[in-house]
Formats: structure tokens, sequence, C-alpha cells
């Protein structure tokens, strides 16, 4: 009788609370950030170098006859691109801290990469962390896509000339991904991998532009791929607009 007491005990207990059982772990739905146009603001603001500006080095690619003959003029390979008036460009400049938080939705279009002339283009450019990443050949000749990244994942293919472009993605934010050609060794890119859309890369006149920033205080960073990287901080108000100016040392 005392077994079968404790039987019925027990099965009283598992069957009761049946909605627990059935119960599964709700998920988290994603909270993205809405801006405000109309309290919004703007940081834009010039990047210059001071010193004296290296020689330009030239590309030799008589190593590959088919990428030599594509090019009628010589190439340099501008790592520090400065103009006369010390403008430089091809800085990568971005929010760096002050949107911890924020989930930003991501931009339907690919953050495309071109290979023309044997030759990465654009040089430098941004992306958000899980926007597609499209590298696309068109030489006529085969080249290698391979990142080294430090955070994200590396990855090594060939691309055939006339192929499909190749689609990827950056998980984890990073500041910068460099991107080489195994085949031909001058062929450099970097990558700028942020969870946010504020990001710029300077024009020919050194200046930038990060616009429809909500209300609050950022710390900015400037990277260039020679001269390392500068921050500044700046408080964004409602509709504000800051203006910024980094400038790079030379010997």
């Amino acid at each position: 009788m005392r077994q079968l007491l404790v039987a019925v005990f027990l099965l009283s207990a598992c069957t009761s609370n049946p909605e627990k059982k059935l119960a599964t772990p709700s998920t988290t739905e994603i909270v993205y950030a809405e801006v405000d146009p109309t309290i919004s603001g703007i940081i834009s603001g010039t990047v210059m170098f001071n010193g004296k500006t290296p020689p330009r080095k030239k590309v030799d690619m008589d190593e590959d006859p088919q990428c030599a003959k594509l090019h009628k003029q010589a190439v340099y390979n501008d790592s520090i691109a400065a103009n006369g008036k010390g403008n430089l460009a091809n800085v990568f400049v971005y929010v760096k801290h002050g949107l911890e938080g924020k989930n930003f939705r991501l931009p339907a279009d690919a953050v495309t990469m071109v290979q023309k002339g044997c030759w990465f283009e654009p040089r430098i450019q941004g992306i958000q962390t899980g926007q597609k990443f499209q590298v696309i050949n068109s030489d006529p000749v085969t080249h290698n896509v391979h990142p080294r990244p430090k955070i994200n994942r590396e990855w090594n293919q060939s691309q055939e000339s006339g192929a499909v472009p190749l689609i990827r993605r950056f998980s984890k934010p990073e500041v910068m991904v460099r991107v080489k050609c195994n085949i031909h060794g001058w062929m450099k890119a970097w990558v700028g991998v942020v969870e946010n859309p504020y990001y710029a890369v300077t024009t020919a006149d050194g200046n930038f532009e990060l616009k429809n920033l909500p209300p609050g205080k950022y710390t900015i960073e400037a990277w260039q791929e020679e001269l390392g990287v500068q921050e500044q901080e700046v408080v964004v108000p409602p509709s504000g607009k800051q203006t910024l100016q980094f400038t790079f040392k030379g010997e």
C-alpha cells in the first residue's frame, strides 16, 4: 500500500502544472535605434597632414604582364594621400564611443570592393557588422581575396575573371581589416568594420561628415594607415553642428 501511495504522489507531481512543462524560452526581439531627424546633429571636419610628404612609390606590376598592360601610365602607392595644401585623403573617421547599447538596422545594399587594373578600389572603406561585403573581379586575370583580420574570421579565396561576386560578412567590429591579394603582392586595401552607420572616409580635400547623429557625447577616431590614430571628444546638442580638425604629423 505504501509503495502504491508513493507512485500516485509522483505521478501527480509530474502531471501537475502542465503549462510549465510546455513552456519554451521566449526570444528577445531586437530593438533598433530610431533617430529623430528633427533633433539630429552633424559632425563634420577636415583631416590635415603636417610635414614633408614622402615621395610617391611606383608600383611595379612587371611580374604580371597582363596587369602591366592595363595601365598606360605609372601607378603609385599613395599610402599618405596629402595634397599640396596638406589636406589628407583616405582617412577613416568613425564614432568609436557614445552609441553603446544601440542597435542599428543594416543597409540593404552591399558594400562593394572592385579589383580593377590589378588594384583594389576603393583603398579605404567602411561597413557595418553583418552587412554584405561584395568583391568583384573586373580584370582579365585571376585574383585572390585574402582579408587578414585579428578579430573576425579570416578567409582566402581565388576569384577568376568574370566570376560571380564573392559575398561575405564581418560579424564583429574591427578597425581596420587589411585585405590583400596573394597573387599580386602590391594589391592592398583596408575595411573598417563598425557597429553603427556613422563613419566616413576623407575625400581628396580631407573633408568628412557624419550626419543624422542623435544628441550626445561622442569619441571620434581618425585612422590613417601609415600615421596611426587620433581621437577627439565632442558633444552634439539637439540639432547641433560640430566641426573637428585632426592633424597628423610626418617627418
